[in-house]
């Protein structure tokens, strides 16, 4: 038995070792398996897309349902391979997955997995929000999920990034 901070630790170590390895990959396989770490013993069902309804707290925004999960990832899957700026690209993805809630719980966590693994097996840095800015990020998600619009989010995550790391990773 483990608590929170160790299932996401050792998803955390999964992901890094795969990303060190290349065997990290954007798929619903994948994304699965992760959740079965990083849900275990916590989620209603872990390691495996939900099998019902679920809702988003503080907003009218529905997730899709549970039957139209594999092939929203499977576009996901598709549609992400043709955003050529790496930012823009795993942003798109935590935001499309935040919107469509493929598990019942431990949602926020594998979107930032999902983001991040993207980021560092590119090879750049990867996105965290920090605590004191936590009420601005839920607030932007509240937006987003009433708007679907992902420009102030993405402008929000990507200035969550140290500018200086950025200006390194450009040249």
């Amino acid at each position: 038995m483990g608590g929170i901070a160790v299932h996401q630790g050792n998803a955390w170590r999964k992901l890094l070792a795969d990303i060190e390895q290349g065997t990290f990959v954007f798929s619903a396989t994948y994304a699965q398996q992760l959740h079965s770490i990083a849900g275990k013993e916590e989620a209603r069902a872990w390691g495996c897309f939900r099998t019902g309804g679920v809702t988003i707290a503080g907003t009218e925004c529905m997730p899709p349902a549970h039957t139209q999960l594999n092939d929203l990832f499977t576009q996901l899957v598709h549609e992400q391979a043709q955003i050529a700026d790496i930012y823009d690209r795993a942003i798109w993805i935590f935001l499309t997955m935040a919107r469509q809630k493929f598990f019942y719980d431990v949602n926020n966590r594998m979107e930032r997995f999902m983001m991040n693994g993207i980021l560092l097996a590119a090879g750049y840095p990867s996105i965290n929000v920090p605590v004191k800015r936590k009420l601005e990020f839920n607030e932007g998600m509240l937006a987003f999920y009433q708007s679907n619009n992902p420009v102030q989010m993405n402008q929000f995550l990507r200035s969550c990034l140290d500018p200086r790391i950025v200006a390194i990773m450009s040249e």
